[in-house]
């Protein structure tokens, strides 16, 4: 009998590894397409018929029209953010009505949670830990601390009066940090008109939608944001996002149990990036990073920013295989790797004087110098490439290297941002 499971598709490094254009890649495979994390500090990019889109908070499924798309509970919601991308969809043509559901245990972002990400973010001062002021964080910090608001709130007849409550302490809060322009009125007045229209959504019990689709014998795909490396349990603390992007976040996130995951399709890209302050052993300070961040275009799809590159690092892909349980690799971007007669990956880390393949405690204090490898790039163009066999041997053989030492099949490779770039690899 075949199990009905969720299967999983995450970023195993930083974020920012292309896992919107694989999601809708894979989307047509899938009933229903489900966030179960994070909020709308993901930017997940699509190219299509040569225009971008950038989703937030809505899942990259909703551009196939047969694909449900949940907003899980584990996702936070802000609903001018969310009211803003689904001007997009109507602008790009898309239905979304029918398609889209929210479960009613996701949180609400306020335009107070916004306040205080800002006004704590510049208290730090250089300690920054690099947040997109989404309002990612205070809103979680509601959640633990029991004292948040949910889309099932937006059901009840004294709504307002709970938004007064939490809105009351915000103030209060905020008075602790110094003053950070903010312009609480106008987000608010943006914020009421916001919640009307998500009140109109599809809203769902997220959990019991979920187990009785699988029941049904709908085939599900999960959907992470950011990277396993921000996880706040298993990311290079304290510089991580506020939720478990892992596939553990998948159970809680959804409200699935852990023998419902089926497949784990681990993203990473053929070099590294990383957006914001924190560690990242294989960076690249020289004219090598500066040659990645143009040729990846490697600026930030929420925020803008440049992101920090460096080489592929096998002891943190090691790790983040580990905690995931990833059952395939999908390698992107390798095409940015063309006009390199040399590509290098981290095999370890020399730590004390000793190799090691296992993350330290803390990677923020202690300095891990990586241990590279060289390999012959295919220094050509890769747009001919119609198939993974077509592929020129160097790169195969890159993928092979990847494939043997990280001890998981590379399933699929992509070679540039478009929905057609993108080549399976077939096992055997």
């Amino acid at each position: 009998m075949h199990r009905m499971t969720v299967d999983v598709l995450l970023g195993l490094q930083w974020g920012d590894e292309g896992k919107g254009k694989i999601v809708d890649y894979l989307a047509p495979r899938y009933d229903i397409i489900a966030r179960f994390q994070g909020g709308p500090n993901a930017g997940h990019t699509l190219v299509f018929e040569g225009k971008k889109h950038v989703l937030h908070t809505v899942p990259s499924g909703i551009f196939r029209e047969a694909q449900l798309n949940l907003i899980g509970n584990g996702v936070v919601i802000d609903p001018i953010t969310l009211g803003r991308e689904l001007d997009e969809l109507t602008e790009a043509g898309v239905e979304y009505s029918d398609r889209l559901l929210v479960a009613r245990k996701a949180h609400l972002i306020l335009p107070t949670h916004r306040f205080l990400d800002k006004a704590s973010e510049a208290a730090k001062g250089k300690a920054k830990i690099g947040s997109t002021l989404k309002g990612i964080g205070p809103t979680y910090m509601d959640k633990t601390g029991r004292n948040g608001l949910r889309v099932g709130d937006l059901e009840a007849a004294d709504f307002e009066d709970r938004y007064a409550v939490l809105k009351a302490k915000h103030l209060e809060l905020l008075k602790i940090y110094p003053e950070v322009e903010f312009d609480l009125e106008g987000e608010e007045a943006k914020w009421i008109v916001a919640i009307e229209r998500l009140r109109k959504l599809h809203l769902v019990d997220g959990e019991y939608y979920i187990n009785n689709a699988l029941k049904a014998g709908k085939r599900i795909l999960a959907e992470g944001a950011q990277g396993s490396m921000l996880d706040i349990d298993y990311g290079t603390y304290p510089f991580v996002t506020s939720s478990n992007t892992i596939t553990a976040g998948v159970c809680t996130g959804l409200g699935v149990s852990p023998q419902k995951i089926g497949e784990v399709i681990g993203i990473t890209k053929a070099y590294c990036t990383r957006v914001g302050s924190g560690p990242f052993p294989t960076e690249l300070f020289d004219e090598m990073g500066e040659f990645l961040r143009a040729e990846g275009a490697e600026f930030g799809a929420t925020t803008g920013r440049p992101r920090r590159c460096g080489w592929i690092d096998l002891p943190q892909l090691h790790y983040t295989i580990m905690l995931n349980g990833v059952t395939q690799l999908v390698v992107t971007k390798i095409d940015v790797l063309n006009k390199l007669p040399e590509i290098k990956m981290a095999t370890a880390y020399e730590m004390n004087g000793k190799a090691t393949q296992q993350l330290p405690f803390d990677l923020c204090d202690d300095t891990c110098q990586p241990f590279y490898e060289s390999f012959p790039g295919w220094e050509t163009d890769l747009e001919r490439a119609a198939t993974y066999g077509m592929l020129p041997e160097t790169a195969q053989a890159f993928i092979t290297e990847l494939e043997e030492r990280l001890q998981v099949p590379v399933t699929m490779v992509s070679t540039g941002p478009g929905r057609r770039q993108l080549l399976e690899k077939v096992q055997g």
